[in-house]
């Protein structure tokens, strides 16, 4: 209490009015994966050339756009899908993000392999070596024919050599062979084998587990962004890089799919997104979901993958990829303009020229009850996203909307009511705490994201003597009980027709 000392007029202020909650974001989105580059740069005034300054590599970077993006981390490079992924999210509405960025493939992160192929001798061992010349996957294929005399005929890349020899000094050694697409290396003193041998193995190493995973004291991967509170959503379409459809690379995948979930169910206010693998069908994508087999609201899993223009320039005009990025832009841009109540589904992928598989009604029948939210595409009406489910077997958070309405309400009354913490614990604490809380749920309410025609069929908030009597206040506990009913998207919308003999007809 003041103390008066002496007569005179004093003026104090009281606190009295509400305190408003303010809606917490819930559209950031944090990128893991794989960039060009990963250095904050500066212009050298004495040479006028761009020198880098700081690393950001493993370390979460705030990015506003894609000006920024391509400033610190570089642009499209080939062998990372990241760089792509944060394309589609801006071009699709996306706002601010961060990028962690665990490998710059242009500052020594890793060296970008070429494909090859070791062609096998007619006896046993290796004949030699067949090796691209452009570095990255390839679907180039050799092609070997024996001929006379030890000699052979090999194709590559729409090119023929006849008469070649792995005898050294003969004027057709294959090691002297000149090839536009390839180059011969570690030639044996035996003919090849007739046969067809595709390239393989081209591309970078992948990112292990561990790697993806992260250290959170470290900063470092996905645990590195524990620290960043405003993360609403998480994005690692690398996890894709190096994908062969062994059993150890869909391992690795469900491994760090599985980290990511577990991420933000731990942290309780993000969602993960998530990629199936490339190249399959609908009844392999039914079989992924099997396999990796989550359970929970805190994510959701997107398939097939999108073609969008490769800007890589790395010869091709197109290119298949992740669709989770382009999916993170529509979040953003459904949150924007309808709100975090509205289901990101009946939406346009913007960016995409096409889809890797084109999937029918029936297909997507069996993939929708599960939790596999398909892209299609509609004549007249473009690519779009069909599908609006999280991986949940739980009725109460079966759509994606839902989930994301609740991590926004608790995580604004988690921010907003800090300064209940060592009020004391009275009845007048309750009302005002219920005055708080009731005030910013009538603002959702308004919005459209609960369900009723008044506030009281909407939501309700109670904090009494009933959940709060003396054993409990005893323990230094306030607890409040909130309750809404949010909207559920219209996913099946249902005509019930029949013929109608009129108004005026006789009974």
């Amino acid at each position: 209490m003041p103390e008066y000392k002496s007569p005179g007029v004093y003026i104090e202020e009281v606190d009295r009015g509400t305190k408003p909650i303010e809606a917490a974001g819930t559209s950031m989105t944090a990128f893991v994966g794989v960039t060009a580059e990963a250095s904050v740069k500066q212009i050298d005034p004495a040479t006028g050339e761009r020198v880098v300054v700081q690393s950001v590599l493993n370390k979460p970077t705030l990015v506003t756009s894609w000006t920024q993006f391509v400033g610190i981390f570089g642009d499209f490079v080939s062998g990372a899908y990241l760089p792509d992924a944060v394309y589609g999210y801006f071009a699709n509405g996306g706002g601010a993000c961060y990028v962690v960025s665990m490998r710059a493939l242009r500052e020594g992160g890793a060296a970008i392999q070429a494909a090859a192929a070791a062609i096998p001798a007619k006896t046993r061992g290796t004949s030699f070596k067949v090796t691209a010349k452009s570095a990255g996957p390839s679907d180039l294929s050799v092609t070997i024919k024996s001929g006379e005399e030890e000699t052979f005929t090999m194709s590559v890349g729409g090119e023929t050599k006849s008469g070649l020899t792995t005898k050294k000094g003969e004027a057709n050694y294959v090691g002297d062979a000149q090839f536009s697409a390839v180059n011969i290396s570690d030639v044996g003193s035996t003919a090849p084998a007739d046969g067809h041998y595709p390239l393989a193995g081209g591309g970078i190493p992948p990112l292990t587990v561990d790697d993806f995973v992260g250290d959170a004291a470290a900063r470092t991967g996905i645990a590195g962004l524990e620290a960043i509170d405003e993360v609403r959503l998480l994005v690692a379409p690398d996890v894709m890089t190096g994908y062969d459809g062994s059993d150890s690379a869909k391992e690795r995948i469900k491994m760090i799919q599985t980290a990511m979930v577990a991420h933000c169910e731990a942290l309780k206010y993000r969602f993960a997104i998530l990629d199936a693998p490339p190249g399959l069908n609908a009844q392999q994508a039914q079989e992924w979901r099997q396999f990796v087999n989550f359970d929970t609201s805190y994510g959701a899993l997107y398939y097939p993958w999108i073609r969008v223009t490769d800007l890589s320039g790395g010869g091709s005009t197109s290119k298949l990829m992740p669709p989770s990025g382009h999916m993170a832009g529509i979040y953003n841009r459904t949150d924007a303009e309808r709100g975090v109540h509205k289901a990101p589904a009946n939406e346009v992928v913007r960016g995409a020229i096409d889809l890797e598989t084109r999937l029918s009604k029936a297909e997507q029948d069996n993939l929708n009850p599960i939790g596999v939210n398909c892209i299609r595409s509609f004549p007249g009406r473009g690519i779009r996203v069909w599908g609006g489910r999280t991986l949940s077997s739980d009725g109460a958070w079966r759509y994606i909307n839902v989930r994301r309405l609740f991590i926004m309400a608790e995580a604004s009354i988690d921010m907003g009511l800090q300064w209940v913490v060592f009020e004391p614990n009275d009845r007048m604490l309750w009302a005002r705490v219920r005055r708080d809380v009731t005030s910013f749920l009538r603002t959702v309410w308004l919005s459209g994201a609960l369900f009723g025609s008044t506030p009281d069929e909407a939501f309700y908030v109670k904090c009494d003597d009933e959940l709060n009597p003396p054993e409990i206040r005893d323990l230094g506990q306030l607890i409040i009980e909130v309750g809404m009913a949010p909207v559920k998207p219209a996913e099946f919308v249902i005509f019930r027709i029949s013929q109608w003999a009129g108004a005026n007809a006789e009974a």
